[in-house]
C-alpha cells in the first residue's frame, strides 16, 4: 500500500486511514530509532577500543549484545505496527 493510498483513504474514511497512516509512522520510526542507536552504539564501541585496546574483546562482545536488544525492540514496534494496519485495512 502506498503513502498516497494511505493518504486518500484517510481522506475517504477519516479512522480507518488515520489509523493505518499512523501505524505507518510508527513503523518508520522504530526504523529510525533503531538505525540512530545502533549509530550510536558503534561510535562509542570505536572510541572505546581507540582508548583501551586491550579492552576490544569485551566492547565487541557487549557492543553485539546491545545491537542485538536494540534490532529485537525495532523489530518488534515494526511488527506491532504492521499488525495495526492489516488488522484495520
Amino acid at each position: 500500500m502506498s503513502l498516497l493510498q494511505v493518504l486518500l483513504q484517510a481522506g475517504a474514511d477519516s479512522t480507518r486511514g488515520l489509523a493505518v497512516f499512523g501505524a505507518a509512522l510508527g513503523a518508520g520510526l522504530a526504523a529510525i530509532g533503531a538505525g540512530l542507536g545502533l549509530g550510536r552504539i558503534g561510535g562509542s564501541a570505536l572510541e572505546g577500543v581507540a582508548r583501551q585496546p586491550e579492552a576490544a574483546n569485551k566492547i565487541q562482545t557487549m557492543m553485539i549484545i546491545i545491537a542485538a536488544l536494540v534490532e529485537a525492540v525495532a523489530l518488534f514496534a515494526a511488527v506491532i505496527c504492521l499488525l495495526i494496519s492489516f488488522k484495520l485495512v
